[in-house]
């Protein structure tokens, strides 16, 4: 006989790459959890029992035998209380590897589902890993008939259609989606379409946390048949969350209301985002702190912020290395951010240094004129005192460069683009200045900001030469950033930019710079992804190529 009630725990959790069993613990304590709250059934995200995106350790024969074990472990947690976890399922034939959700109750395995729709797009590789399923699993768990789905396949009409034909009368699916702009809306609005074609509530569980360039920023949801929203979990955080099912008169199974965490503005949700990736990259890691040059401007002011509220201020060291071309306002900005953030604040002048290897360089550089290699040269000069201290201290470097910067090479190749990580990596020049502006007013009414005002408001320079400014090299930013933009996250042809308003000369010479600088952002460091298409993973463009815009 069915259920009349049916309770479900969302285990919206933080998994670390290849550490099984700190996963496996993790996956068992939240078991206990959901066990006493007297739920029938924990769900866990995609691949959880490995972490996502484990890539090619899924080849290495020691994990497949730690997931063995761990398997057995999880057979035996699945007393009391109905499981579904990810992980790899090793084959021993040609099925090679697959994606699986495995069902597990009673000490026993109930089912396994094998992903079918398997992404190989964006930042997804997964075709490279794993062998796509072809068959529909319904499971009855509690006497509830539920349809099991693995991320890909809910961007796809025929998964959900043949598990409600197979008799599913709720649809589960486990995910590792990570997070970009405006993902939350589009998933949302993906699984009402599912909803609509089915009839059926959806159940939507996503992992959280940071995997190098990547953030999982979870926002599990919850839909009616109505296509109502009635459970939303709070994104970026690790949560168990509760929804409980019910019968109509007519046996038609229900999600009651739960909560609903709000979806946070675009600048709110990149900065959640930012914080996230550098507090896991650096926790996972196991560094005890960071390090970073703090110059008077705007992007090192917003990369300490981040830092700190990733951290804490007692993680957090700066540096200021002072040239004989740093402006007065640049030293007096920078120590006034270290002093109210409470940070380790060092002032170090890079002029020793920047002399000596002009004197060494002088036989070499004679009789030739002082150009960007002397600009150069005092971004080395920094890189030395700031990785000196990071092998002495044990903290990471964090570098400070933007996307505008990485797209166009305006940055120092083993200079102030050397580091660990880069945690403004993927956002754009204008991006930086609203999210130091969203972070300043969530300050207190009344108390000073936490990005001094006149670092937001001055002209932004690299202060490597005398009366430098930005616009002496680049296109101001209100007009670089969109062309970026069309280029790298569009795909836009130099007609369909020029077509938009942009000066024909100006969008060559920028997708020029572009062009010519590949070779530097192989050589960065990674970062956290926030656009549709960020430098790193998912941005293959050859360092060697002929083609001219």
């Amino acid at each position: 006989m069915s259920a009349s009630r049916f309770k479900l725990a969302l285990a919206q959790q933080n998994f670390r790459v290849g550490d099984v069993a700190a996963n496996l613990r993790c996956m068992q304590e939240c078991t206990q959890v959901a066990r006493a709250a007297q739920a029938d059934l924990i769900v866990f995200p995609e691949l959880a029992l490995v972490g996502y995106p484990p890539e090619d350790l899924l080849f290495h024969r020691g994990l497949r035998a730690r997931v063995d074990a761990a398997l057995h472990e999880l057979t035996e947690a699945a007393d009391g209380i109905a499981l579904i976890t990810g992980y790899p399922e090793y084959t021993d034939n040609d099925n090679g590897i697959h994606n699986t959700a495995a069902v597990f109750s009673n000490r026993g395995e109930l089912a396994r589902y094998r992903k079918q729709q398997l992404p190989n797009y964006q930042v997804f590789d997964e075709k490279r890993y794993f062998r796509g399923g072809d068959e529909t699993v319904v499971v009855e768990i509690a006497g509830v008939r539920v349809g099991v789905l693995i991320c890909e396949d809910i961007w796809h009409a025929a998964p959900a259609a043949a598990a409600r034909d197979a008799g599913a009368e709720l649809l589960l699916a486990i995910n590792a989606s990570p997070f970009e702009i405006g993902k939350q809306v589009q998933r949302e609005s993906e699984l009402r379409k599912r909803v609509t074609e089915t009839q059926l509530p959806f159940v939507y569980l996503n992992l959280v946390g940071g995997q190098d360039e990547l953030v999982f920023d979870g926002g599990s949801v919850v839909i009616n048949a109505q296509g109502d929203i009635v459970l939303r979990a709070a994104a970026f955080e690790s949560v168990i969350e509760y929804v409980e099912f019910e019968r109509d008169a007519a046996g038609r199974l229900s999600p009651l209301p739960a909560s609903v965490a709000p979806i946070a503005d675009d600048d709110a949700t990149i900065y959640q985002a930012l914080v996230l990736g550098v507090r896991d990259y650096v926790d996972k890691h196991g560094f005890p702190g960071v390090v970073l040059g703090l110059s008077g401007g705007i992007d090192s002011a917003l990369t300490l912020m981040i830092a700190v509220d990733a951290l804490g201020a007692e993680r957090v060291q700066v540096v200021m290395m002072p040239s004989r071309y740093t402006s007065d306002m640049s030293v007096e900005d920078a120590a006034l951010q270290a002093n109210r953030l409470g940070v380790k604040h060092s002032v170090i002048p890079i002029e020793p240094l920047f002399e000596t290897a002009l004197a060494s360089l002088r036989d070499e550089f004679a009789g030739r004129a002082a150009d960007t290699t002397e600009e150069n040269l005092q971004s080395r000069c920094r890189m030395l005192l700031l990785m000196g201290i990071s092998n002495k201290t044990g903290r990471m470097l964090l570098t400070t460069g933007n996307k505008s910067e990485m797209a166009v090479g305006y940055a120092t190749l083993y200079g102030d683009m050397a580091g660990g990580y880069a945690p403004i990596k993927d956002c754009s020049k204008m991006r930086v200045y609203r999210l130091a502006a969203y972070r300043n007013s969530l300050v207190t009414h009344g108390e000073a900001p936490v990005i001094p005002r006149r670092v937001i408001e001055r002209e932004p320079s690299a202060e490597l030469r005398a009366d430098q400014r930005d616009v002496d090299s680049l296109p101001p930013y209100e007009t670089l950033d969109p062309i970026l933009e069309a280029f790298i996250e569009e795909d836009c042809s130099v007609d369909e930019i020029v077509g938009r308003g942009f000066a024909r000369e100006t969008v060559l010479r920028v997708l020029g710079m572009v062009r010519r600088n590949e070779y530097k952002r192989r050589q960065s460091p990674p970062g956290v992804r926030i656009s549709r298409r960020a430098f790193g993973r998912d941005w293959r463009y050859p360092i060697t190529n002929g083609y001219r815009n």
